[in-house]
């Protein structure tokens, strides 16, 4: 355990792109260090750190390169895109201006927002500030409408698609399902109720306050960042190439920032320079649903717990940026986490900082003690003749294909994703899989035909139905051009080479997988979809539902 305050020392940064320790006793550091050796090197992306105990920064450092080009160290003093985790300084904004008067939680969002569609249900603040809007993201909308990784996006885009839905993935209330939409949308709500931009207003009254000097929305995309950290996506084992971040909507990021002032920004929830006490105990209060059940989300925070203590946090991802904040307030300590590298993952980093703070130990997972090899299994045969009905593609869930084939007398599985490997007859309909010690079991339907499995880990059980491949006459049915008002794009649907294909004049090809109902299909460019085509009452295609991973059901019109 961590006690008493740790002077600041001063910043030491060695050659390249390698930066001293800011701040602890030798052991510590080391400890903490150990954890970064692996991206603190002179041709890595990294890390820089800050954790905070009691209002004091007791450490903080850099690790890797803030660019690559020019071999930039990164250090405390480095800007990062914060992504995600910038949401609680718009719930922030929105508690400052309720805390004035100037807002309700309770207002219908119309009131503010003229743009957003009536879609018969009332749709408050306190609906987006805890994701139970159930608006459609922006980012799935963007994509689906045929949006490119590195696409400029704006203010005026998120708005426009916004104004074009015509449904909501649900009743407002009902369910948890994380939006950028609503956090978008209320920036946009602060910057027309305060008269300024979202980046001023939230400059003027938390940024500048705090001291917070190095931090501001980026809500233009030509303004000129010092000391900004690159980003990055790892090509191969020791290679990178450039993350492009082209997006200037605010709100549900757009933070970009330092370690160094964050640490200011954590403490106020201490002091509580900006808000004052009542508001910071807004903040933390979690929503509600219509069923009465309460979510883990407050005003831009998760609250949850971590080895059986309070924890506050908010994480974030955006192009190959990565960032953590979280919070122990029993303990009063925290660790903030900004990363310029996608592989990095900032929220398991940060947890292994807290444990060496809060325990005085790393996370590592403890050795394993070696497997007593397993005696050899009794291999019952079953008859060759009855291996080729076990045979077929079976759906365990959407986009992930388990597929059975036989070589010879021998059955095998492949899972999407994962290597082929040897089924061992058990019973007649019993398998067991060696590697991970699972097993398939089969299942016959009325006509005694094999329609499903049940795969049985070791903890849990999961049931994949068999897919029945559609006839060319089938395919054919589904061939033609779907367009969508609410996207204002079209997708071509065709066979080629027995496969459906759905093709987009920005995604090119994309192979539709079938699925274990006829009429639904699941494709995959760099992002996930899910297509369920329509009928009309004499069966006829008439259209398509598209949905994506936070926006449900885009109508398609054949």
């Amino acid at each position: 355990m961590i006690t008493g305050a740790i002077a600041v020392l001063t910043l030491a940064v060695s050659v390249g792109c390698v930066s001293g320790p800011h701040g602890k006793t030798a052991s510590f550091s080391r400890s903490i260090d150990d954890l970064f050796t692996k991206w603190n090197k002179p041709d890595s992306p990294g890390c820089a750190l800050a954790v905070i105990k009691e209002g004091k920064v007791i450490y903080e450092r850099g690790y890797g390169c803030a660019n690559l080009e020019y071999g930039t160290p990164i250090t405390p003093s480095s800007v990062f895109n914060i992504a995600s985790a910038s949401k609680q300084f718009t719930a922030m904004s929105v508690l400052l201006l309720v805390q004035q008067g100037r807002l309700s939680l309770d207002d219908d969002i119309r009131k503010h927002l003229s743009e957003v569609p009536d879609f018969g249900k009332v749709i408050t603040i306190r609906h987006l500030v805890h994701h139970t809007s159930g608006l459609r993201t922006f980012e799935n909308l963007v994509n689906m409408a045929g949006g490119l990784e590195g696409d400029v996006t704006t203010r005026e885009h998120m708005l426009d698609l916004v104004s074009h839905q015509k449904e909501l993935n649900f009743n407002p209330g009902d369910e948890y399902l994380y939006s950028n939409t609503g956090y978008d949308l209320l920036a946009e709500i602060v910057a027309r109720v305060s008269e300024h931009s979202f980046a001023e207003f939230a400059d003027a009254n938390i940024f500048k306050p705090l001291g917070m000097t190095n931090t501001h929305f980026h809500d233009d995309l030509e303004r000129i960042v010092r000391n900004r950290a690159f980003c990055y996506r790892p090509v191969g084992s020791n290679s990178f190439v450039n993350a492009f971040v082209n997006g200037s909507v605010v709100g549900g990021g757009g933070i970009y920032s330092t370690v160094a002032d964050l640490a200011k920004w954590v403490n106020n929830f201490d002091h509580g320079q900006v808000g004052g006490p009542g508001v910071l105990k807004q903040m933390h209060e979690q929503g509600v649903l219509n069923n009465g059940h309460t979510n883990r989300y407050a005003f831009g925070l998760f609250i949850d717990e971590y080895r059986g203590t309070k924890m506050v946090e908010h994480g974030g991802g955006y192009a190959g940026y990565r960032s953590d904040i979280i919070r122990f307030p029993d303990q009063k300590v925290a660790v903030v986490l900004l990363a310029n590298l996608s592989a990095i993952d900032a929220v398991q980093l940060a947890r292994q900082v807290a444990d060496i703070v809060l325990l005085g130990t790393t996370s590592q997972k403890p050795t394993e003690s070696p497997k007593p090899k397993s005696s050899p299994r009794p291999t019952p045969s079953v008859h060759v003749a009855n291996l080729d009905a076990y045979c077929g593609e079976y759906e365990l869930q959407p986009g992930v294909i388990v597929t059975v084939t036989r070589d010879g007398n021998r059955l095998s599985a492949k899972a999407t994703g994962l290597p082929r490997v040897e089924l061992w007859p058990e019973t007649e309909s019993t398998f067991f899989i060696k590697e991970d010690e699972s097993r398939i079991s089969f299942e016959r339907d009325d006509k005694g035909q094999f329609n499903r499995l049940t795969l049985q880990e070791k903890s849990s059980a999961h049931i994949a139905q068999r897919i029945i491949p559609l006839r060319a006459e089938e395919l054919a049915g589904f061939v033609g051009d779907y367009s969508s008002d609410e996207l204002g794009t079209t997708y071509t649907i065709l066979v080629r080479n027995g496969k459906l294909l759905a093709q987009h004049r920005r995604h090119g090809d994309i192979p539709l997988i079938q699925t274990s109902v006829g009429d639904q299909f699941v494709g995959r460019v760099w992002f996930s979809f899910h297509v369920a085509f329509t009928r009309d009452a004499r069966n006829q295609v008439t259209g398509f539902k598209l949905t994506g991973e936070r926006s449900r059901n885009l109508r398609f019109e054949r």
